[in-house]
């Protein structure tokens, strides 16, 4: 497996983080280094949020990913910030309902999807994170140079890493996660 280098942003509320860890269990899952690294600004819910992860066979150097392979824009300010950072041949996959703007470069692979119109549209309101962490599983993580886990060890991450409290929204997450892997 080609090492996979994860940024997911967006701002505080949107489930940036979350959906990070739930990368990150999958791979822990899969016997692979990981490495979960977030970074928010002081206002929380509303001000900017990401995180990195890597996922690698190999030991990890540094938690910290500046060239990512694959980018998760979940508005526009944050793919504005890492859209030039991205890796010739990576990939970005963004909230097209919250960024109308179009990727000028040629050199990586963009998925449009509508995941805020389709998390709405399809009660999982809430949980456009898991649709593009759908997304992201069905494009990078099952097939290719960077596969690393298929669809039982996603559920299983979703699984552990969704708190007591919130077992309830256990079905809610693996519909949105499915929704974003049919776009």
């Amino acid at each position: 497996m080609k090492d996979l280098n994860i940024v997911f942003a967006g701002f505080g509320g949107q489930g940036v983080l979350f959906a990070g860890k739930v990368a990150a269990y999958a791979g822990l899952i899969e016997n692979k280094e990981i490495s979960w690294l977030p970074s928010y600004g002081p206002e929380m819910r509303g001000g900017t949020a990401n995180c990195s992860v890597c996922i690698s066979d190999s030991a990890i150097g540094s938690p910290l990913v500046t060239n990512p392979n694959v980018l998760i824009a979940m508005n526009l300010p944050s793919l504005e910030k890492f859209v030039d950072a991205v890796e010739p041949g990576g990939v970005i996959i963004l909230d097209s309902s919250l960024i109308q703007k179009k990727v000028e470069r040629q050199d990586v692979t963009v998925y449009y999807v509508p995941s805020s119109t389709l998390a709405e549209q399809e009660g999982v309101k809430g949980l456009s994170n898991m649709i593009l962490v759908g997304k992201l599983f069905q494009e990078v993580c099952t097939r290719g140079d960077w596969a690393f886990c298929g669809k039982d060890t996603l559920d299983r991450a979703v699984q552990k890493c969704i708190p007591p409290r919130k077992a309830d929204m256990l079905d809610l997450n693996r519909k949105a996660i499915e929704l974003g892997a049919r776009q």
